[in-house]
């Protein structure tokens, strides 16, 4: 057996007892092989005492959490990554409920040789990630390991919720499809009985999580992707899609292009170092506040809808100020 296949294998197996299980063809793009040769892989692995397990409902393989795979001989490079991603995310500025990232970390860093040990520590050193400012989520510990126990094991919840416009909370029967963390905070989407359809929860704004018994499927093909569809960020709007343009100046343009804000935008830049910023979206209300964080470095140009509504929260702001300029009588 050649060293790419016996590497192949060895990466079939990680897959395989770590994820929930997983289809043929999910194997063979995260493999990069075909189909035939993860089942000729998959063969080799049940000859060779593997516990391979066929969910033929969900037609995808796993291995059950009881086996384990041998210790990694980790190069320089591998360490380094797992251990500076798992200190940054796990700290107390990291991602809520990610402290035992750090701890693993911690461990991992403690059996490596000697040499490798130090060369770890001196790398460390030299890296560090800043993450954006988050939610810590104070409090919100129980509800988050509730929520993930009931998402693994597709059982309902009634959540007590209370939104940032909502005058009281308000109950709901939750089937939890996946929970997420996206920017600064946690999240939950889910089919909820009150909304009749998916929704998107706030961890922070759940105040009470109650398991139920009931069980749930998710439906087939649901993805994040898929039920957020074009929304800046968490929020779909009901309608078309909407191509929105932008014209930000010189000052910003260039910091603007350098970062990928939404999946399908374009950047154009002017002779005069202006930058046109093309995106469409499921939605104008989330882009607006994004487009006035920019203030007077950014025009809306197209559509008009999205063009009057930063120029009124625009003249609205102005107004603010402009009472403050006026003498208290």
């Amino acid at each position: 057996m050649n060293l790419s296949r016996i590497r192949r294998l060895l990466e079939l197996i990680g897959l395989l007892q770590a994820g929930p299980g997983y289809n043929a063809n999910a194997l063979a793009q995260a493999c990069g092989v075909s189909r035939r040769t993860i089942f000729r892989d998959l063969d080799v692995l049940r000859k060779s005492g593997v516990p391979l397990v066929f969910n033929e409902q969900r037609q995808q393989y796993r291995i059950p959490d009881a086996y384990f795979l041998p210790p990694t001989n980790f190069t320089p490079e591998e360490a380094l990554a797992l251990i500076v991603l798992s200190h940054e995310m796990g700290d107390h500025m990291g991602v809520p409920f990610f402290k035992p990232a750090r701890s693993a970390a911690l461990k991992l860093q403690s059996s490596l040789p000697a040499r490798l040990r130090q060369e770890v520590r001196s790398l460390t050193g030299a890296v560090n990630i800043r993450p954006e400012p988050n939610n810590a989520l104070q409090g919100c510990r129980s509800i988050y390991d509730e929520l993930v126990r009931a998402t693994a094991r597709r059982k309902a919840v009634r959540i007590s919720y209370k939104g940032p416009n909502d005058a009281d909370a308000f109950l709901t029967k939750l089937s939890p499809y996946r929970v997420f963390f996206s920017r600064r905070s946690w999240y939950v989407a889910g089919r909820s009985s009150l909304h009749r359809g998916t929704r998107t929860f706030n961890l922070s704004r759940i105040q009470q999580v109650e398991p139920l018994q009931d069980t749930f499927e998710v439906p087939r093909g649901f993805s994040l992707d898929r039920y957020l569809g074009n929304a800046w960020h968490l929020i779909p709007e009901p309608g078309r899609d909407v191509e929105v343009v932008v014209r930000f100046s010189k000052l910003v343009a260039q910091n603007v292009a350098e970062v990928v804000w939404h999946k399908t935008q374009q950047v154009v830049f002017g002779d005069d170092g202006s930058l046109e910023f093309s995106v469409t979206v499921s939605g104008l209300g989330e882009i607006s506040w994004w487009i006035l964080g920019y203030g007077d470095q950014a025009e809306v140009l197209k559509p008009p809808a999205l063009r009057r509504l930063v120029a009124d929260r625009a003249r609205r702001m102005l107004e603010h100020y402009e009472k403050a300029k006026r003498p208290a009588r």
